[in-house]
């Protein structure tokens, strides 16, 4: 895994990371964060909602994002000043699930990038739009 520092970085760059959402990430996310909303884990609960079926919490779609610039770019060694986040759609267990970042702007007076971020579905919709701004590592 390379480290991008400040200086590797232009306007444009962009990297993806995609998964499949599982019945089991579903889970764990719910064990960890202890957010067992039935949308998410309760089917019986989640089929009478307009959505019709158990849905995935939004904060896994925010992780999925977090490994795109914390593994691919900038990479390891980067720090999260922030994020924002807006969820358009609903992602269902058997979902594909396609994280990227872009990076929108350069700033190397203050060591930080602003990023459009964002996850789209196996149909390329956009399920989620932000901005993240994080920290480039300073060694390479």
């Amino acid at each position: 895994m390379k480290r991008l520092t400040i200086s590797d970085l232009k306007t444009g760059d962009r990297a993806e990371f995609s998964k499949t959402i599982s019945e089991h990430d579903v889970y764990a996310f719910a064990g960890i964060t202890g957010d067992f909303n039935p949308l998410h884990v309760d089917a019986e609960y989640a089929a009478q909602t307009r959505f019709g079926a158990r849905i995935s919490h939004g904060a896994l779609l925010a992780g999925l994002i977090s490994t795109v610039v914390g593994m691919k770019l900038p990479g390891p060694g980067a720090l999260y000043a922030s994020q924002s986040l807006k969820f358009l759609r609903p992602v269902y267990i058997g979902d594909t699930i396609t994280a990227f970042a872009e990076v929108a702007e350069v700033l190397p007076e203050r060591n930080r990038v602003k990023f459009r971020t964002g996850c789209r579905n196996q149909k390329g919709e956009a399920v989620a739009e932000g901005e993240s701004v994080l920290l480039p590592s300073k060694e390479p």
